[in-house]
Formats: C-alpha cells, structure tokens, sequence
C-alpha cells in the first residue's frame, strides 16, 4: 500500500483526491500549505508528494525545489489550474515528475500515480544490503551485522531496523512503526513500541562505542550517528 502526501490548500479538492485514493487502497496524509507539508517531510516518509502549485504561504513551485534540495527520489505531481507551457515548464524544472492541470478526472490523477509508482519501482535498485556507520544489514540472509560482529536478532526486532535503515536520520514515529513492523494503528496506552526499540538498542548497542538510535522527546526515534 503505497503512502501519498497531499498538499492541497481546497477543501473541496482535498476531500474529493482523499476519498478516490482511499477507495483504491493507497494512504494518504495530506497538508494545507507549505509549512504543514515541511513538518509532515520531517517526520514521515512517502511513496509520492502531490502538491498544488498555489498555496497560502509557498508557491508550490518553490516548495517541489527546497524537496529538491534533500529528497531527489520521491516522485512529485504538481496540481495547478494554470495550464500555461511556462508554467509547466517551471514545474519540472524545480524537480516535479509530472504535471496535471485542474480540473481533472479522477481516473486520469490514478493513472499518473500508478504510473510515477510503476516508475519508481522499477528504479530501484536491487542491493540487498544496507549500511550506516558500521551497522549492516544483509536483506537477503537476514543477517546484521554491527563492526563485523553478528547480532541475533527476533523477526521483529529484524524487520524494526530495516525499517530504521531504510530511513536514517528521519524521525519515525511511533505511529509509523506500528503501522510500518506490526500493520497495525498504535494504541497510545500502550509502550510495547518502546519495549521493542529499547530491545533493539541493547542488542546493537552492545560493544559498540557510540549510540545509533535515539530518542526525539514526544515525537519518535531517529537512526543517526552521535555527534
């Protein structure tokens, strides 16, 4: 299930684009204007950003080009009812992959979708082993690893940093792990997410000289080397 940001400052459009991609099974999590679409960015990770070109605080344009500047693989589709070549043009130059201009069918935004996810799939590339520091992790034996030593660990506490690999230095938030490890919404009465991560650390932890996985107070936990 693919997890699409939208930032769309139109009620009415954001409810309707919502309401077709929920239907057809995708995730989506959307923003009204430029700063809420920067703090979704720092703390969640998306399969594809669809952003309108003019919102209340950031002309869209500019928006795609500071993404630019730190994410130049998620895919980008650019909503706007100025359907001028120039302003396609600028566009696509500041880094958006495909540009559709209100109004529009609903089928016609799927398929571009399908198409920009078809697109990014295919694009990447088949490494089954991921690095940071001096932790790795072979995705194709399920073995980590952590400055050559082996580190044992559960299915879950396996799955729980691919996860944190495939996302350094991005806060991910406790809902996202439940949703991402156990597929499943997080009960905020419960610490089991904490236990986990808490279970992980000592296991990677163990030996070495420094911390990876921290602790952002109220918000998640992020992979990163100390400083």
């Amino acid at each position: 299930m693919a997890n699409i940001c939208l930032v769309e400052d139109e009620q009415k459009v954001a409810a309707f684009i919502c309401k077709g991609l929920k239907e057809h099974g995708y995730k989506i999590t959307t923003g009204g204007d430029g700063a809420s679409a920067k703090a979704l960015l720092q703390h969640h990770s998306f399969d594809l950003l669809i952003l309108d070109v003019m919102l209340p605080d950031i002309n869209g344009i500019e928006l795609c080009r500071q993404i630019r500047l730190t994410d130049a693989k998620t895919p980008v589709l650019m909503l706007t009812a100025l359907d001028q070549v120039q302003n396609k043009v600028a566009g696509l130059k500041a880094g958006a992959d495909d540009y559709l201009v209100k109004p529009f069918h609903f089928s016609e935004l799927l398929a571009r979708i399908e198409a920009l996810l078809r697109r990014q799939n295919a694009e990447v590339p088949e490494n089954h082993t991921l690095t940071f520091d001096d932790l790795k992790l072979d995705t194709w034996s399920n073995i980590a690893e952590r400055a050559g030593n082996q580190i044992a660990l559960t299915a879950k506490e396996y799955t729980l940093l691919e996860l944190f690999m495939r996302h350094p230095n991005k806060v991910l938030s406790r809902e996202y792990i439940a949703e991402q490890v156990w597929k499943i919404d997080f009960d905020t009465g419960t610490n089991f997410i904490d236990v986990y991560v808490n279970y992980l650390r000592k296991k990677i932890e163990k030996g070495a000289k420094s911390k990876l996985i921290h602790t952002v107070i109220g918000m998640g936990y992020i992979l990163k080397r100390d400083k």
